[in-house]
């Protein structure tokens, strides 16, 4: 029996499966780059930046943490594909990449939800 039929098991069974072995890793990876509280908030100061961008150097002091590190959460979140790097010159520019943010939430929106009284 494959996970994708419906199993009379213990609890009534499993219903079909909503959420692929390729969607549920790229959805794991996108989840696992806003699970951190100075990756929200670095994507609050681009996204909410009147210039829709930022440069890298105007965003380790309100973190307030340093260069390397605010660099690196900046990889993850341009990995992730919810921030766009430009380069110009010494400095990095970023911007928040249309739409990424929307994605994320719209997969996780496609789960089943079960009500609270269904699962106690």
């Amino acid at each position: 029996m494959t996970t994708t039929e419906v199993s009379a098991g213990c609890a009534g069974g499993i219903g079909p499966e909503t959420l692929g072995p390729e969607e549920a890793i790229t959805l794991a990876k996108s989840l696992r780059a806003l699970a951190d509280p100075a990756r929200l908030r670095l994507l609050s100061i681009i996204a909410g930046s009147p210039a829709g961008e930022v440069c890298v150097c105007d965003l380790t002091e309100p973190l307030g943490l340093g260069q390397p590190t605010v660099s690196h959460h900046l990889k993850i979140l341009v990995e992730a594909g919810f921030l766009g790097r430009e380069r110009r010159g010494t400095w990095a520019y970023y911007s928040p990449i249309p739409g990424a943010l929307e994605r994320a939430g719209a997969a996780l929106a496609q789960l089943p939800a079960r009500s609270a009284a269904a699962v106690y």
